[in-house]
């Protein structure tokens, strides 16, 4: 293996400890097209917990929450609200994933293991990153059954038609103050990450708020994890009102591609998802930053869609609100025509929009 990077394929699967599992995959299949796929619970012999798996495209999230009190995953629910708690990494080997990881100062969640059914064998192991969430290595080349063994596949009769996500492009991680460098270092060291890029307090900020951010990426660039710590301010940042209602470091939000944002923001505003605000003011200036793009202006800002552009394409994203009561975690749709950059241009608009949430909240 790589002393300098860790062999990842890509992102398998995102796992959410919620509230009530069993409602939060009606909200994922209603609100964004996911597909049901798999389940496990009571009635697969499961008796501490049940796990829905939902899918689109290449994206796949498992809802699991507890079936009795005095479990961790209560526990996280109790202080974290519904968040992410597992980043799965799809790779050849979560053998040498665990032990490469952990020799190079990684905390084990758990050690390898060998899971089978009589679609094969699945091969897992996990270590700690920041906060309370954890990155299990998923090695599933001796394995062709649905999703992992002691999941059954899940078929509803309910199952409303995809909206054109379709891989997650990245996963940003909110930190408390002073600990980007550590965890930028931890992804450095552990897993052989590169910084793409970082952005300070100059480069994000408005007259009330700042953060700065460092986002690390492997050398396929499948998977990105943007760091956010909070910055000093006039006003408490976006950053801050997580961490305090997070109780910590967690997953603020995770970016999902599509090939059509116009269509896709379209389908999903039609059911229910709601989106920030973007000020009409921010389509008047638009085009003198980011030049000559393939969209009509109008349509994009009829749905209040932000642009940017770097030296290698342009790129167009729209974050929805808070998915849960606590304003913590909220998912990103991004549409990249070229860009590989995480529209820096836009942070001005995105943090104004923001506070205006927050004023709304009173937290801000």
């Amino acid at each position: 293996m790589n002393k300098t990077s860790l062999p990842i394929i890509g992102t398998d699967y995102v796992e959410f400890y919620v509230g009530n599992a069993k409602q939060a995959a009606h909200f994922y299949q209603s609100a964004f097209g996911f597909q049901p796929l798999a389940y496990a619970g009571l009635e697969t012999g499961l008796k501490d917990r049940t796990s829905y798996v939902l899918r689109q495209d290449k994206v796949t999230f498992v809802l699991t929450s507890a079936m009795k009190p005095d479990t961790d995953i209560s526990a996280h629910h109790q202080l974290h609200g519904d968040g992410v708690k597992v980043i799965a990494l799809w790779v050849d080997d979560a053998t040498k994933a665990w032990e490469e990881t952990t020799s190079r100062g990684a905390k084990s969640f758990m050690e390898p293991q060998v899971i089978n059914d009589e679609n094969g064998q699945v091969v897992i192991s996990g270590i700690h990153t920041y906060g309370d969430t954890v990155h299990k290595f998923i090695e599933r080349k001796n394995y062709n059954g649905i999703f992992l063994p002691g999941f059954v596949k899940w078929e509803p009769d309910y199952a409303p038609k995809e909206t054109g996500l379709l891989f997650v492009d990245h996963i940003v991680g909110n930190v408390g103050w002073g600990e980007m460098d550590k965890t930028a270092e931890f992804y450095r060291d552990v897993f052989g990450f590169e910084q793409l890029i970082s952005f300070d307090d100059k480069d994000i900020s408005t007259e009330y708020t700042a953060l700065k951010s460092k986002v690390m990426a492997n050398d396929n660039f499948r998977i990105k994890f943007p760091i956010n710590e909070p910055a000093k301010g006039l006003k408490k940042s976006q950053i801050e009102e997580f961490l305090d209602f997070y109780m910590g470091p967690g997953p603020q939000h995770v970016a999902l591609a599509t090939n059509d944002i116009i269509a896709t923001i379209a389908d999903l505003r039609a059911r229910g998802v709601e989106f920030l605000d973007v000020p009409d003011a921010y389509y008047d200036t638009v085009t003198e930053r980011v030049g000559q793009i393939d969209e009509d202006l109008e349509i994009l800002k009829k749905h209040r869609i932000l642009i940017d552009r770097d030296d290698e394409g342009y790129l167009l994203q729209l974050f929805s609100k808070p998915v849960q009561d606590r304003p913590t975690f909220f998912f990103e749709i991004i549409q990249r025509k070229g860009a590989k950059s995480f529209g820096k241009g836009n942070f001005k608009a995105l943090f104004e929009s923001i506070e205006l949430e927050q004023g709304k909240r009173g937290t801000l």
